[in-house]
């Protein structure tokens, strides 16, 4: 089933977030949503924030992903991505 008149925007890079020799926070806009992407080695964690449900703006989204509480939480679970990848491949050998 076709969407008619239904525009698909292009995803509009709008610049990182934070940088560092082992991960990059990239922000991006695209269909009425934030997006923000981390990425740490060969691992990614995607964020889809909707412009219409958040109550800020792009600095306070900015400003979530600097807090350091959160970005714990973020490596964590590309340590656990990593060690489920590890698993993984060892029960496939």
């Amino acid at each position: 089933m076709a969407i008619e008149n239904a525009e698909i925007l292009p995803m509009r890079y709008v610049g990182d977030i934070t940088s560092t020799d082992n991960y990059k926070i990239a922000l991006y806009t695209w269909n009425g949503k934030y997006i923000v992407k981390i990425e740490a080695g060969l691992y990614e964690q995607t964020y889809k924030v909707s412009e219409m449900d958040f109550l800020g703006d792009e600095a306070d989204i900015r400003k979530l992903f600097t807090d350091d509480a959160f970005l714990k939480t973020i490596f964590a679970r590309f340590n656990q991505m990593h060690v489920d990848f590890q698993e993984a491949i060892e029960r496939n050998e």
